[in-house]
């Protein structure tokens, strides 16, 4: 039975139940117990325990609660030592064994230590007794804090003692979502995958500000409030491999690590980030050393998550959370591809069976215009298979629509009886259910995968807005290549009020040698480019059906290869042939091979047909570079055969300190003019040959992109803006498309020193 409550102030209850009466008597001690957790939801969550196990009426439940309810200050290890040998007293005048305790921490994180200590050195349970220890949010504040906290916890308790709540995972709608998948395997896992859905969409919105907050907020903001925890869980639902079980707690987590494991990491173009306008007024007014500080605080985000796992590669997952928005909503929303056309009139194309309406299934968390949690089926897709005992079908009401949709057009499910998230949680924490609570290699899993992101965008002005209607469509964003931006520009009347100009980077577009040029920090930079490439590569399949792409080796464009490998995901690989620049004499499989590089860093992480991978032959006839081997001729017989006039879509270039591009070395004997297309070179610093595009060839490209990356090239660039052509002193410097585009992409380092 449930024993006494204890609070610290203090709580130890006894709850009797004849389930668990044969496992004996359990202590709940709630630390924190008078503070705006514990009254907004824990003492109700207690309670509703009590009363799920006693079938006396309401009143005579509180009062019999209440008086098993005392108080005690805990604050020294005597403190705690004293509370076990009153527990330990009060069952021997019961008569009673104990079964375990309960410790709720309802404190700041940075208590739990302490507090650890004295549980574990002091109030631990007697041998043959449980000991459960429940932890709330947050749980660290990045990857290392969050490493540190749980070394400091795993010192006082065992894995299977810690609950850590995430009480989105209480929510109904939230924890029906596995339940849903399993009862309905039959008419999910044909489309459960890239091939039938379109994007995934975890929301939460809400319509309250951070007043009374910002302390909490400045430190935390809503990526570390809301999308690193609440969202991504039900992500992780909606995405992981479907366990054969899903009741386990332990399959479901490795099936979650598995999960996280398939995400592609988060940069600074993966978010669209907002801040409500009246955000700093309330830090001022609330923090008052915060005089004179302007804060980057986002108080809104949107982040473009994908997976390079086989069922959802390619699929958009977007998870959008913030404060003083115009409704309060939350929800997990699976799209689907609609394949359908329909001819038919306008009556009966709207008709909720028709095939051209959207298909969709709904996890409606609560709030907004159901007002309640809910599971919403398109009626186009399958009737699902519901637990009778804890969902009813819902009669549809003509006057409300969900997502443009009247809700006649959906199978909805609504809970038979609605329970708080805590209630549900503090019982799942009574019967030891495990599945409903973070693990610790679940934390650092989330963790690593949100760090990233905190920090590169941690000194990011936020997109300001009024708040509430008036936002109107300046939160928009859309998918772009590479991540996602705002649909609208910035209204000039809301950038820094201040009228300072904000401190992150604004790409500069003007000229360098009478060519466009493009230059920011190099991160941002590497993003655009990746972007420009895109785009260039979008438009060439759109004309001609495919895109022949050569890239140029060293370490410059590693940073880019990466980024194209994890970022891109509408690059039309399958459409693209990848050709190389310039090549060492050097076997494939050697660390100074181009194409190694090219290889580890993009190929094997994209879907480029295998025939559309052009590696130079520099090693035929078990020779290198052998002039009577003819590897060089050989190369450009592909290029005439394979590429349309010669003319590739689009060639990638960096430059050397020396002015050299390619293999192209000042004052080399070939390959800087005349009618071969590909040529052997000599490098002056290294005594082994090269192969390398000619000068002509490249400059019979549609488009050529220079990346030029770092302080030590500074002098070069400083150099090339101001000489002529003159290649044979600076091949780079004869880089001159005759009919295509060229582009300069230098990243400040290198164009400021």
């Amino acid at each position: 039975m449930l024993g006494r409550v204890l609070c610290t102030l203090l709580f130890v209850g006894a709850l009797p139940s004849a389930a668990a009466a044969s496992q004996g008597h359990i202590s709940v001690v709630l630390l924190g117990a008078t503070g705006d957790l514990a009254k907004k939801y824990l003492w109700q969550g207690l309670f509703q325990l009590y009363m799920d196990q006693a079938p006396n009426r309401c009143a005579v439940l509180k009062d019999q609660f209440l008086k098993l309810s005392q108080y005690h200050q805990l604050k020294t290890a005597e403190n705690y030592t004293a509370l076990s040998r009153e527990i330990e007293s009060l069952l021997r005048q019961e008569g009673l064994q104990e079964a375990g305790r309960i410790f709720y921490f309802s404190v700041p994180p940075f208590a739990y230590t302490e507090i650890a200590g004295h549980i574990n050195g002091s109030c631990r349970p007697r041998a043959g007794a449980w000991l459960r220890v429940v932890l709330e949010k947050p749980f660290g504040h990045d990857l290392r804090s969050a490493q540190q906290l749980a070394a400091q916890l795993a010192g006082f308790f065992r894995e299977e003692e810690m609950y850590r709540v995430d009480h989105y995972l209480g929510k109904q709608a939230v924890a029906h979502i596995l339940p849903f998948r399993d009862q309905n395997r039959q008419f999910l896992d044909p489309i459960w995958n890239r091939h039938h859905v379109e994007r995934v969409e975890v929301v939460l919105k809400e319509t309250v500000d951070a007043k009374g907050r910002t302390s909490f907020y400045e430190r935390y903001g809503v990526i570390r409030d809301v999308l690193q925890n609440h969202l991504t869980e039900a992500l992780m639902f909606l995405i992981m491999e479907l366990p054969a079980n899903v009741s386990s707690a332990q399959e479901v987590v490795q099936h979650k690590l598995q999960a996280f494991q398939s995400l592609w990491g988060l940069q600074r173009s993966s978010a669209v980030l907002g801040q409500y306008q009246a955000y700093d007024s309330q830090v001022q007014e609330e923090l008052p050393e915060a005089r004179g500080y302007v804060s980057t605080t986002p108080t809104f985000a949107g982040v473009l998550i994908h997976s390079h796992s086989p069922r959802w590669e390619g699929v958009p997952f977007l998870l959008t959370s913030g404060k003083a928005l115009d409704e309060r909503v939350g929800y997990a929303r699976v799209l689907f591809r609609s394949r359908a056309y329909c001819p038919q009139s306008g009556t009966l194309r709207d008709a909720g069976l028709s095939q051209c309406k959207p298909k969709q299934i709904i996890f409606y968390f609560g709030h907004g215009a159901l007002n309640t949690p809910a599971v919403l089926v398109s009626r186009n897709l399958f009737q699902p298979a519901m637990p009778k005992d804890s969902w009813k079908e819902a009669g549809a009401r003509s006057d409300l629509h969900v997502f443009g949709q009247p809700l006649s057009d959906f199978y909805m499910y609504s809970p038979v009886k609605e329970r708080d998230a805590y209630s549900v949680l503090i019982s799942h924490i009574y019967h030891g259910r495990k599945d409903f609570f973070i693990t610790t290699e679940n934390l650092l899993a989330s963790w690593a995968f949100w760090t990233p992101l905190l920090d590169s965008t941690s000194r990011q002005p936020p997109r300001l807005y009024p708040g509430g209607v008036e936002n109107q469509q300046l939160l928009d964003f859309e998918m772009v290549p590479g991540g996602v931006a705002f649909t609208l520009p910035e209204p000039a009347e809301l950038l820094n009020p201040s009228g300072q100009l904000p401190s992150d980077f604004r790409a500069i577009q003007s000229k360098f040698r009478q060519s466009p040029l493009v230059s920011a920090w190099a991160e941002e930079l590497i993003a655009q480019l990746a972007s420009d490439m895109e785009e260039a590569a979008v438009r060439s399949v759109a004309r001609s059906g495919q895109f022949h792409l050569a890239l140029s080796g060293g370490s410059s464009p590693v940073g880019l290869f990466q980024r194209l490998a994890r970022h891109h995901y509408s690059f039309p690989w399958q459409h693209s042939h990848v050709w190389l620049v310039d090549e060492r004499c050097v076997p494939l499989t050697d660390g100074e091979s181009n194409f190694l590089g090219l290889h580890r860093h993009l190929l094997q992480h994209v879907r480029v047909p295998y025939f559309n991978i052009h590696p130079m032959p520099v090693h035929l006839n078990r020779r290198l570079c052998v002039e009577e081997d003819g590897g060089a001729e050989l190369y450009a017989k592909d290029i005439v055969a394979l590429v349309a006039n010669a003319s590739f879509d689009l060639v990638l270039l960096g430059v050397g300190a020396d002015g050299h591009t390619a293999s192209l070395f000042p004052r080399s004997e070939s390959g800087l003019e005349g009618a071969p297309t590909v040529v052997l070179t000599e490098s002056p610093v290294k005594p082994h040959q090269r192969m390398s595009l000619s000068l002509p060839l490249i400059n019979r490209a549609r488009q050529v992109f220079v990346l030029v990356l770092g302080k030590g090239k500074h002098d070069i660039t400083t150099l090339l803006s101001r000489v002529g052509r003159e290649p044979r002193k600076w091949p780079i410097s004869g880089v001159s498309p005759s009919s295509g585009q060229l582009v300069w992409y230098v990243d400040y380092e290198a164009l400021l020193g």
